[in-house]
């Protein structure tokens, strides 16, 4: 299939995509929108964590579920919001953890495109979603191409920094070959959860990780 996705990823996932299951997620997104449904992230930002963050870039990883629900929130990078639309609880609660980590003070927008172009890459286990309607998207096969993502960056390459939040995220572990990688694991940021994801130092830890393997830190505040 001729999908529009940043050019290293496609060669490592071209297998994935001529699948028989992608071209049905394919033709499913698509039939959601001839429906008149409004889809979540838009079309162009389906693959942004991809495109924002190169294969041979992606040293730390985070994983969310799926996109943000509210109309123009989502734009293809978990937890992130563009420019000009209100940071949702989590990802205040992520930027208080970063104050608390580091001393960073809150940022004044909540889009994460400056982490992902560090090698960051925001991935959600679920693509797309249609707006207002959580988790709708979440039986059409998503999961098992963002599986077979996690697996081929945990097969081929070394040392990288997973953040697992929330019970989701941390059911992935089982896709990280933990010899090769760093699996750092918290409750989630949402508010429901944020007194035990508080204080779990994953900022300044995954950065002390990095350097340890003489990799360039991320620079978490946002500009």
């Amino acid at each position: 299939m001729d999908v529009k996705i940043e050019e290293s990823w496609r060669a490592v996932l071209q297998e994935e995509f001529d699948k028989p299951y992608f071209a049905d997620i394919t033709r499913f997104v698509r039939g959601e929108m001839l429906a008149g449904k409004t889809i979540c992230p838009p079309p162009r930002c389906i693959f942004n964590a991809f495109d924002k963050t190169p294969f041979d870039r992606v040293k730390v990883v985070i994983l969310g579920q799926d996109p943000y629900i509210g109309y123009g929130q989502a734009h293809g990078l978990c937890f992130s919001v563009p420019r000009g639309v209100k940071a949702p609880p989590s990802l205040e609660n992520i930027f208080k953890e970063i104050e608390t980590d580091l001393g960073i003070p809150r940022p004044s927008h909540g889009c994460l495109e400056g982490w992902a172009e560090q090698g960051v890459f925001l991935l959600n286990a679920v693509l797309t979603v249609c707006v207002g309607d959580s988790l709708s998207h979440s039986k059409i096969g998503w999961e098992r191409f963002t599986d077979a993502v996690i697996s081929i960056l945990s097969d081929r390459k070394q040392g990288l920094v997973f953040l697992l939040w929330g019970n989701f995220a941390r059911h992935k572990k089982g896709l990280i070959d933990t010899a090769r990688h760093y699996v750092l694991e918290s409750a989630h940021p949402s508010p429901f959860s944020c007194a035990r994801f508080f204080g779990n130092r994953h900022f300044s830890q995954a950065n002390a990780l990095l350097k340890q393997q003489g990799k360039e830190p991320v620079e978490w505040r946002l500009t």
